[in-house]
């Protein structure tokens, strides 16, 4: 793809934003090339781990401002809702992709690129990586789902502070208030995202599926819903191939073999 490169090892794939000039910001084509490899890692059988990380030493620096296609629809109400609706259309598919995403954050991810990075599953950073919702810096309010992902990862008035003041914070400040999962040396980031992606990718695509989407759902559920909607998720389980092969493998004493089925 003309902004993206893609790398397929194992069932993972790798998509890494290239445009290194500029810290990796998204342009317009951009927007619509992870929109289409989004939908086709989901659709995929035999795809079962996604990693999105940045080209050179950034991850991504957000919208990109000055991309010709991008402003044609920034100078305008009408132009800009739909392309803003376009946008939303990248982060609601890489909520609902029903493989695990991981965010490698090699460098820094402002605005747009903070939330591509909190919307995927697990973020592991190095710590060369920085984190900033820099929208009100540029006279803007949060896009890319971050109103949605902050208050759920960070509560609210962590995610008012974050958003409010526009701060950049650092790989070990971002850990520590929950938007990060691991951080590493910038050496070790490739290894360690690698090990992750590995064990997700051998394990049963089906679970690890129904376990995301049941988490993602959790925010809108009572207690009760929850628990029903486990017990409905769980005797599907019941009924998989790969929950048979699970079972087989612990007596037999061996690694089991999922095949999503």
């Amino acid at each position: 793809m003309g902004t993206l490169l893609i790398e397929r090892t194992n069932a993972v794939v790798t998509v890494t934003l290239n445009r290194p000039e500029k810290k990796n910001a998204i342009s317009d084509l951009m927007y619509r090339e992870l929109l289409a490899v989004i939908e086709e890692v989901s659709a995929s059988r035999t795809d079962r781990v996604l990693v999105i990380t940045g080209a050179g030493d950034g991850f991504c620096s957000g919208h990109d401002l000055t991309d010709e296609a991008n402003r044609a629809w920034m100078d305008g109400i009408g132009n800009g809702l739909a392309g803003m609706r376009n946008i939303g259309a990248v982060a609601l598919a890489l909520h609902e992709c029903p493989k695990p995403t991981i965010a490698a954050v090699n460098g820094v991810a402002a605005g747009a690129g903070c939330n591509l990075a909190l919307g995927c599953d697990l973020v592991i950073a190095s710590e060369a990586a920085r984190f900033s919702q820099i929208f009100v810096k540029r006279g803007l309010t949060v896009d890319f789902g971050g109103t949605w992902l902050l208050p759920r990862l960070v509560g609210l008035h962590k995610a008012k502070e974050l958003a409010l003041l526009g701060d950049i914070i650092s790989a070990q400040d971002a850990a520590g208030i929950g938007i990060v999962n691991r951080v590493v040396a910038v050496a070790q980031l490739r290894s360690e995202v690698d090990a992750i992606a590995a064990r997700l990718a051998a394990g049963p695509p089906l679970a690890l599926s129904t376990i995301k989407k049941s988490l993602n759902d959790s925010a809108f559920m009572s207690m009760a819903q929850a628990l029903e909607a486990e017990a409905v998720a769980q005797t599907m389980m019941f009924a998989a191939n790969d929950t048979a092969e699970a079972m087989e493998a612990f007596i037999q004493k061996r690694d089991p073999v999922f095949r999503g089925e």
